[in-house]
C-alpha cells in the first residue's frame, strides 16, 4: 500500500521540506551582525543630533538671559591745581611764616556735636581765624590760612600749601570726639612712625580717611620714601615739632585744660611735610557738652589764639638766638 512521503518511516525514503528555508547558525550570525551594524550607525547620529539640539537650546537660554551690567570703571579723581592762599601780617622781609590749617571743610564735616547741631569744621575755622588775627596783631610773623571758608582740601594739599609758601611752622586745628561723653581737654599730636598708643593710631586713621570720598582716594598718597636725605630731613623736622609741642603746652596750659597725656604721636598725613615743623592741636571734644560750648565761644577761641601766639614768639626767638 502506498503511503505519503511525510508519513513514510522507511529508512530508505528521504524526508523532503517544502516550506521556507530553515534558520541555520550561519543565518543567525549574519542577522546579528546586521543588527549590530545598524545600531552602531543609528546611535551616533541620534547622539550627534541630541548634542546639537542641546547646544542650540543652551545658546537660546543664554540669549534670553538679561545681560549683566559691566562693573563701573574706576576713574581716578581729577586733582585741582593747588591755589595758594594770601599771606597776611608784617611786610618786614625775613619774618617767619606760620601756616594755620583749620581741619575738615566742605563735604567733610568732621566730628559732630552730641546733639548733631554743630560740626567740627565750623569750630576749626573759627579758631583758625582767631589764631590768624592774633598773630597778625603781634606783628612778629607772617600768617596764612589753608582755608578761610567752608571748602574741602585733601590732606596732602594742606601740607603742600605750607611747603610751597615756604612756611616755618604748620599748625593744624581740630576738635576731637570719643564714645564717652566724659572725655574732655586738649591734646597735641606730632608725627611719628609709631603711634604712641591705640587711641592715637585710631585717630590718625580716622583723620587720614578724610581724603576718601565714595571709595575714591582723592589724596593719592604715596608712602614710598626712597631718599635718605629726605628721611633725615624729616627726622630733624620731627624733633623740632616735638620741642614746639612741649612749648605750646606750657604756654596754653594756664589758659585751657589739657588731657593728662597732652602730647601724643601718630602718623597723620597732614603732618608729613619733610621740611616744615608741624603739629596737630585737638582743641577739645565735640562729644563733650562743656567742651563743645567752649569751642564755639569767642573767649575760649581767644585763649587758644593767645597761647599759640606766645609759643610762636618764644619758638622763633629761640631759633634766632640759636642761629
Amino acid at each position: 500500500m502506498r503511503g505519503s512521503a511525510a508519513s513514510c518511516d522507511c529508512p530508505t525514503t528521504r524526508f523532503r521540506w517544502t516550506g521556507p528555508a530553515p534558520f541555520t547558525l550561519k543565518h543567525v550570525a549574519m542577522r546579528l551582525v546586521a543588527l549590530l551594524l545598524s545600531i552602531l550607525l543609528i546611535v551616533p547620529a541620534v547622539a550627534a543630533e541630541a548634542s546639537i539640539l542641546d547646544i542650540l537650546q543652551g545658546v537660546a537660554k543664554e540669549t534670553a538671559k538679561p545681560k549683566a551690567k559691566p562693573a563701573p570703571r574706576r576713574v581716578p579723581a581729577t586733582r585741582r591745581p593747588i591755589v595758594l592762599p594770601p599771606i597776611e601780617g608784617t611786610k618786614v622781609k625775613g619774618r617767619p611764616l606760620v601756616v594755620i590749617d583749620p581741619g575738615h571743610g566742605g563735604h567733610d564735616p568732621g566730628a559732630p556735636s552730641a546733639d548733631g547741631k554743630r560740626r567740627e569744621k565750623e569750630a576749626a575755622l573759627a579758631i583758625g581765624r582767631a589764631i590768624r588775627d592774633e598773630l597778625v596783631r603781634s606783628g612778629r610773623v607772617r600768617v596764612a590760612l589753608t582755608r578761610d571758608s567752608d571748602t574741602f582740601l585733601v590732606l596732602g594739599d594742606r601740607r603742600e600749601i605750607a611747603r610751597r609758601l615756604g612756611a616755618d611752622l604748620f599748625i593744624s586745628i581740630h576738635a576731637d570726639s570719643a564714645p564717652s561723653a566724659t572725655a574732655h581737654g586738649a591734646t597735641i599730636y606730632t608725627l611719628s612712625d609709631v603711634s604712641s598708643d591705640r587711641v592715637a593710631a585710631q585717630l590718625a586713621a580716622k583723620e587720614n580717611r578724610a581724603d576718601i570720598l565714595n571709595g575714591v582716594d582723592l589724596g593719592g598718597e604715596n608712602d614710598d620714601v626712597s631718599s635718605i636725605l629726605v628721611d633725615l630731613a624729616q627726622r630733624e623736622t620731627m624733633n623740632i615739632s616735638s620741642v614746639f609741642a612741649n612749648l605750646l603746652q606750657r604756654e596754653l596750659s594756664p589758659l585751657i585744660n589739657f588731657r593728662s597725656t597732652f602730647h601724643k604721636f601718630a602718623g597723620f598725613v597732614v603732618l608729613k611735610a619733610p621740611d616744615v615743623p608741624s603739629l596737630l592741636l585737638e582743641t577739645g571734644y565735640m562729644s563733650n557738652a562743656e567742651d563743645e560750648a567752649l569751642l564755639f565761644s569767642k573767649d575760649y577761641q581767644k585763649k587758644i589764639a593767645t597761647g599759640i601766639r606766645r609759643a610762636v614768639e618764644v619758638h622763633f626767638a629761640r631759633r634766632l638766638a640759636g642761629a
